[in-house]
């Protein structure tokens, strides 16, 4: 199977799937916070998210104990139900992204991960979201750097 670049790793086109991580994350937080189910969340948006953005959170919706339950085996001393619900989210959106995402590097998706926790979180998000994300990927591509 050939597996397609990523449009992250060309010039330019970052910012766009930064914008859809970025919405994708909004999403998922919103509906956790309105106790809403994500995809009756995603069909009421009069403005349809970028593509990824809707990958991303029909991925986690779809995968979601699955992406859980990794979270929980690489968050030493954390349930997932404990985490800061920004992080909860960016967690869950960058291990939906390393299981079934290929074609976006590791280094990428714990890049990106980390840069929106560090926007969007607490100050010491950015580093506890690298630790579970680095354990995640190490797990589901042993071949590959982790970041």
């Amino acid at each position: 199977m050939r597996v397609r670049p990523d449009p992250d790793a060309t010039p330019g086109a970052r910012s766009d799937a930064r914008r859809a991580r970025e919405r994708a994350l909004a999403l998922l937080y919103e509906a956790e916070a309105r106790d809403l189910a994500v995809l009756d969340l995603l069909s009421r948006q009069d403005l349809r998210p970028a593509p990824l953005a809707v990958e991303l959170i029909e991925g986690v919706a779809e995968h979601g104990a699955a992406i859980d339950d990794l979270l929980e085996q690489a968050a030493v001393d954390w349930s997932v139900a404990r985490m800061a619900p920004v992080d909860r989210a960016i967690l869950r959106i960058a291990a939906y992204e390393l299981a079934h995402r290929p074609q976006t590097p590791a280094p990428v998706v714990l890049n990106e991960a980390v840069e929106l926790a560090d926007l969007y979180s607490t100050a010491s998000s950015g580093r506890f979201v690298n630790g579970v994300l680095a354990t995640v990927a190490r797990r589901l591509r042993p071949s590959g750097p982790a970041g």
